[in-house]
């Protein structure tokens, strides 16, 4: 049976407002990531760090990402955000202007 027309809207509305949400969320942590990890204290053009984000990006995606001692997790949430405090940690440490 075909759904009209409005109902896909209404449930495309909706998907719209857990994709904000989600995004959101995402960005409020790597936030906190990357502040612990002392980029909030760099003085950095913003086009320069998000490409250096995409670099970071690139290199988890392809699995290079050198551990950093911390929790190894057996699930993809948890290296998930291993990775991500790998990133801004590498971002902090690579990047920084004197």
């Amino acid at each position: 049976m075909k759904k009209p027309a409005s109902k896909i809207r209404d449930e495309i509305a909706k998907l719209q407002e857990q994709l904000k949400a989600a995004e959101t969320r995402e960005a409020e942590r790597i936030g906190r990531i990357a502040l612990k990890a002392g980029l909030g204290e760099i003085e950095i053009d913003e086009a320069e760090l998000q490409a250096a984000f995409e670099d970071l990006a690139k290199r988890f995606r392809r699995g290079k990402a050198a551990t950093n001692g911390g929790k190894k997790g057996g699930n993809a949430s948890e290296s998930s955000a291993s990775s991500t405090q790998d990133a801004a940690g590498a971002a902090a440490s690579g990047t920084a202007e004197a």
